[in-house]
């Protein structure tokens, strides 16, 4: 045990009978220890060996099958947390440690990979220990365990070694084996559960917060930082043979079908190499380990398990708290002075983030639904980030983004757009947002094909995307939280509207009536069933029609209550902004008729008496000076600016100014988990086993309708099916 053949030193030719030989001994029977001199010889092995497609899979398949007795995973990863520790304590000097350490995690990831994938049933079993009587130094392992101490020194190495040409391909792999490490989670069922077995994640939670600290604070610099590829590719000659693949890459898309980065961006010519790896699986990464929710079994459920306590703890699950959340959380602006104005000094535990860098590359990438899921998560965690962005004089920067993505929602999942709209509700809250993007005049609006706008206000902007996504919405997606998500947020601006445009305030209008067309044939239509149903009532016979009747009168009182926040929207704004916005006094006036039908409505009446009060005085000032032949538009609209200037709101019956704020779920982690995940196998660089997943139904994540949109199908009155629901 322990010889291997003869090899040559550093820079003589391996045969593909070594290199076949060293992988063949690795995934074997045989164990072989940490001091045996093979890890050195399978680590110093150049990967630029072909393997058939076939002999692949039988090596992982080999290693699955022999891990258990040989535990060959856990000492290449003991070797690899090795490698890193001795690579940061050499300072880098060492370019032999760096390929070993190169090699060690692209072995185990692919290896890994592969293993976590072929797990049966709820047994995850990757034998991450060593055997007893393995002769470890104690100076390296101490009291931990292999999984703690490989996760704590890749960790340390992505916070604490910077990324550059030279270092570039190693970190993109650590990170890439983070991933893999961490898909354990793709096993468990989408709430997490006390019994899910998720080692490497654990391990990394167990770290210390100063440590977690910085890891955060690297991924988003990497995130910021977007490097590229290096250019110099000769410089990575041991990873790249010409035209032929590796050994570890034909085991990469033959058995685990990972595309490794390293290979697929030096080797590409289609034009991609224009964009980050780093940043991007730097940021999944990120939301991987902040939306981790480790379920823990309290001691009343570990004393008295059965049925009753297990439904128990479904309803009312304890979770630890994750750091990874708290230090994103608690990251404060780097150009902040170390002790704020009210002369508190800043605690140890935060981290400092450059957040006008933050903010800007937020901007540019929230074509991405990751980087959208991190501006969410910011806003919604960290106080002192939401507060930042409310201050910022540019806010055009993120929100033409968010705008255009939602222009474009028939392109975009539903979640995407229910993510974006969240972040519009949040921003929304705060009263100077809702005034300040009335100030803020776009020249142009380049993206919106329909209409040339000229000299429109961001406000005005929002406005008519939100109205708009509403009717993608009703025709679409026909989600019930997502549509008063959007009313929410017109909501909160109503109060503060300013110089609203005439196109915005006709969409206003025609939203109305819309919506009135839609509950009067809602009306209409539960008004014959109620007919029938009376005239041909047999007792015993009724169930289908009672069925019928409940689905219809469900969607009138959901049609109801858009309406009435759709008048509440506009009552706002003629209660509380009139005098500052004639083009909505001129809307209303122009299409007055449709809230004719609505006067003597008991849920709308209060309001719709406001709006025929506005009418009422408008009409009569309109008719003192009506002349002979028709008003022009503008004509009309100047005695409505002029006459704003007298209007005092006498008869105007006040209203409690609506404020809507956001809030998570009780339990967010059921859909944030599954979510985060779904992104991660969209643009990570390898697939997974999709038997294996039980996190989230993959027929929904893969399934496509029109417009390469997960949407609805249903008709009328199915606003109650618990898959199109977004609501985290």
């Amino acid at each position: 045990m322990g010889s291997v053949p003869s090899t040559p030193r550093r820079g003589g030719a391996y045969s593909p009978e070594t290199a076949e030989y060293l992988i063949g001994t690795f995934v074997g029977d045989t164990p072989f220890p940490l001091s045996s001199e093979f890890w050195q010889k399978l680590l110093e092995l150049p990967l630029n060996v072909q393997w058939s497609t076939q002999r692949v899979q039988q090596a992982c398949e080999l290693l699955a099958k022999n891990n258990c007795h040989t535990r060959h995973l856990a000492k290449i990863l003991f070797h690899l947390a090795c490698c890193l520790q001795e690579y940061m304590s050499s300072s880098g000097a060492l370019p032999l440690v760096y390929e070993k350490a190169f090699n060690a995690v692209y072995i185990s990831s692919i290896f890994l990979k592969h293993l976590i994938e072929s797990v049966h049933g709820e047994n995850i079993q990757l034998y991450l220990s060593l055997e007893d009587n393995e002769d470890v130094q104690k100076d390296v392992l101490r009291d931990q365990t292999i999984k703690n101490l490989v996760m704590r020194n890749v960790l340390s190495f992505i916070a604490s070694v910077e990324v550059s040409p030279d270092t570039f391909l190693l970190h993109l792999e650590l990170l890439n084996f983070m991933i893999i490490g961490m898909s354990t989670q793709l096993l468990c069922g989408p709430s997490p559960g006390p019994n899910d077995v998720n080692p490497f994640l654990d391990a990394a939670m167990a770290q210390d917060s100063s440590l977690v600290g910085a890891v955060v604070c690297r991924l988003l610099l990497n995130f910021m930082a977007r490097s590229n590829v290096p250019s110099n590719r000769a410089t990575y000659s041991i990873l790249y043979d010409g035209n032929q693949s590796s050994v570890l890459q034909r085991v990469g898309s033959a058995a685990a079908n990972i595309v490794l980065f390293p290979f697929s961006y030096l080797v590409s010519s289609s034009g991609e190499e224009s964009k980050s790896p780093i940043a991007d699986i730097s940021i999944h990464v990120l939301l991987v380990l902040v939306h981790y929710h480790k379920c823990l079994v309290s001691e009343d459920y570990a004393n008295h398990k059965s049925s009753t306590s297990d439904s128990l703890l479904k309803e009312n699950p304890h979770f630890s708290d994750n750091p990874y959340c708290k230090a994103l959380e608690h990251a404060i602006d780097c150009e902040l002075d170390r002790v704020d104005i009210e002369g508190n000094a800043h605690s140890a535990r935060h981290i400092k983030l450059p957040f006008a860098s933050l903010f800007d590359t937020l901007g540019i990438c929230l074509a991405d639904e990751a980087a959208v899921l991190l501006l969410y998560s910011l806003l919604q965690g960290n106080s002192a980030f939401l507060e930042y962005v409310l201050v910022r004089t540019d806010l055009d920067a993120l929100l033409m983004p968010i705008l255009e993505a939602l222009y474009n929602a028939p392109s975009r999942t539903a979640n995407q757009i229910y993510m974006l709209l969240i972040i519009l509700l949040i921003l929304s809250q705060d009263s100077s947002f809702n005034a300040s993007i009335h100030k803020l005049i776009l020249t142009g609006v380049p993206w919106y094909k329909e209409r040339l706008f000229h000299q429109t206000s961001l406000g005005s902007l929002m406005v008519i995307i939100l109205i708009r996504t509403v009717q993608y919405n009703l025709s679409k997606l026909r989600d019930v939280y997502l549509q008063t998500t959007c009313l929410a947020t017109l909501a909160n601006m109503a109060p503060h509207v300013h110089r609203l445009s005439a196109y915005a305030s006709q969409r206003l209008v025609s939203l109305f009536d819309m919506l009135s067309r839609k509950y009067n044939k809602l009306a209409e239509r539960r008004d014959n069933k109620l007919h029938i149903a009376k005239g041909n009532s047999v007792e015993g016979n009724n169930l289908v029609e009672d069925m019928i009747l409940l689905v219809q009168s469900t969607e009138l009182h959901i049609y109801t209550d858009f309406l009435r926040l759709v008048l509440e929207i506009i009552n706002a704004i003629l209660t509380y902004a009139l005098p500052r916005n004639p083009e909505v006094v001129y809307a209303i006036m122009h299409r007055q008729e449709v809230f004719q039908p609505f006067k003597n409505h008991p849920r709308f009446n209060e309001l719709i008496d406001n709006i025929y009060t506005v009418l009422d005085f408008f009409n009569s000032r309109m008719d003192a000076q009506r002349e002979d032949g028709d008003w022009s538009v503008h004509e009309v609209l100047q005695v409505i600016i002029v006459n704003c200037r007298s209007w005092r709101g006498d008869g105007m019956k006040m209203f409690t100014q609506l404020r809507f704020t956001y809030e998570q779920e009780s339990h967010p982690e059921e859909f944030f988990i599954p979510y985060v995940w779904q992104l991660v196998l969209s643009h990570c660089g390898f697939s997974f086993n999709t038997g294996a997943i039980n996190l989230f139904p993959v027929d929904l994540q893969t399934e496509r309708l029109e417009n390469g949109v997960v949407g609805s199908t249903l008709q009328n009155g199915d606003f109650d099916k618990s898959e199109y629901q977004l609501d985290p």
